[in-house]
């Protein structure tokens, strides 16, 4: 069913609510992760002093991280390059090839690596579709690029039935 393809495993209100120790714990070796609205605002080219440390304590921690965006490959190189961390641009999310290609170049396997983001129809239908762990963050920017306002409306409409359902036990923002 669609609606359990959209279920994150996790929700948390940023990347930096994600326990680290416990990824080490449940024998996380690395992090697939989107770039806007995830890390930081989709407007905004370079990393914050809180994401450059958030990528420290993983790298810290041993785990590798790879930015899987369907952006363009000038914006996600810009934003990856100063960090030294892999990245696929154009990666046509939902579909698999590029979650593939991610665990292929940081030689892990999917249960050994969890999908982070901002959108149900993207990174976690994706993410869900091929068995990995996914944890949906609240969107950094209150702001989307013109690509992204749709899946926006639709993500709302499947949030609203979700939490009627009983489904999710988060609140959405007003």
């Amino acid at each position: 069913m669609l609606l359990q393809k959209l279920m994150p495993n996790q929700f948390v209100e940023s990347i930096h609510h994600i326990d680290i120790d416990q990824l080490k714990r449940n024998k996380i070796r690395a992090v697939i992760t989107d770039l806007d609205n995830t890390l930081v605002e989709w407007d905004r080219p370079l990393a914050t002093p809180e994401v450059v440390e958030w990528l420290k304590r993983l790298h810290d921690a041993g785990i590798q991280v790879t930015v899987v965006s369907n952006n363009n490959r000038e914006r996600v190189d810009r934003f990856c390059n100063p960090l030294g961390i892999g990245f696929i641009s154009a990666a046509r999310k939902p579909t698999n090839r590029a979650f593939l290609q991610a665990v292929r170049q940081m030689n892990v396997t999917i249960a050994e690596t969890v999908v982070i983001g901002d959108q149900l129809f993207t990174d976690v239908l994706g993410g869900n579709r091929l068995g990995f762990h996914t944890i949906l963050v609240v969107p950094v920017a209150q702001t989307d690029g013109f690509w992204t306002r749709f899946n926006r409306q639709m993500e709302r409409v499947a949030l609203i039935w979700m939490e009627r359902k009983g489904m999710v036990s988060w609140r959405r923002k007003a």
